[in-house]
């Protein structure tokens, strides 16, 4: 073997890279999956036990996004405030006034 020779090509670091990539993604989005999951399963459990539950949860979904949307047409129907004057100075000689040319 001579020092210009090539390293071998390692097809299994692409691979164990993407592996990890997974895992990470897995670890990362695996707790929203599970929530969302379960909130269906215990919405589904508590509905078929006891149905008038289900069509209470069902009013209670319903009346909160219209109570969202309410909110978000009202908000944006609001006009901005008009612009505050400040009262900054000018920069100059004062401006004349009929006064001034009376004291002349």
């Amino acid at each position: 073997m001579t020092a210009s020779s090539p390293r071998p090509s390692r097809p299994w670091g692409t691979l164990g890279a993407g592996a990890a990539a997974l895992a990470a993604c897995a670890v990362c989005c695996a707790g929203p999956i599970l929530a969302v999951l379960g909130g269906i399963g215990v919405t589904s459990a508590i509905g078929a036990l006891w149905m008038p539950v289900l069509a209470v949860l069902s009013v209670a979904a319903g009346l909160g996004a219209l109570v969202v949307r309410h909110r978000r047409r009202t908000t944006s129907c609001h006009m901005a405030p008009p612009p505050a004057d400040l009262g900054m100075p000018t920069l100059g000689p004062p401006p004349e006034t009929d006064r001034s040319h009376a004291a002349r």
